[in-house]
């Protein structure tokens, strides 16, 4: 009886073992089996900075306008109050994860230099997290003069109305009329 219970119990160790090799192997993967393929939250962290606002930020401009420019920096440090560190981080599921780091130096309240690495312009941010791109060529939305005189003539317009008269009142005026 003694031998029964040892054996089911080192089965039972080793099924864990087992399921829990599993379980790991399963959260390193993309998709269970090749066909399922579990949701990914979308993380991003910092300021986006584009290589256009980069570029609008200039030696000599006060703290106010590089923060209205970049925005507020991620992480001021009160042990290097001249300098701001703006980072950034993006995990989107279907585009390839993303970080960048961006550092203004200054000089009392005027700005001295910038730090950044290789920045892209918006358009070709925008392009690197859309996961929803479209194929093909967009559709056209003109019609071709052939189209155009393919189409039925528009129909006549009713000759216009003359104005209508107010309807008649059946309550009081709101303002007391002269006098």
């Amino acid at each position: 009886m003694f031998l029964i219970i040892r054996w089911a119990g080192r089965t039972g160790l080793i099924a864990a073992f087992g399921a829990l090799a599993a379980c790991s192997s399963l959260q390193s993967s993309d998709s269970f089996l090749g066909v399922i393929t579990p949701y990914r939250i979308e993380v991003v962290q910092g300021n986006v900075v584009t290589r256009e606002m980069a570029a609008a930020v200039r030696p000599g401009m006060s703290r106010t306008q590089v923060r209205d420019i970049l925005g507020s920096p991620l992480l001021t440090d009160i042990f290097h109050a001249d300098r701001w560190d703006y980072m950034f981080t993006i995990r989107r599921q279907g585009a390839e994860p993303q970080r960048r780091r961006v550092t203004a130096y200054f000089d009392g309240e005027q700005l001295a230099r910038v730090e950044a690495d290789e920045l892209p312009s918006e358009q070709e941010f925008v392009d690197s997290i859309d996961t929803f791109k479209r194929r093909g060529d967009p559709p056209k939305l003109a019609l071709t003069e052939e189209q155009l005189k393919a189409l039925p003539p528009p129909a006549p317009r009713p000759a216009e109305e003359a104005p209508r008269a107010a309807p008649a009142r059946t309550y009081p005026p709101l303002e007391p009329s002269g006098g």
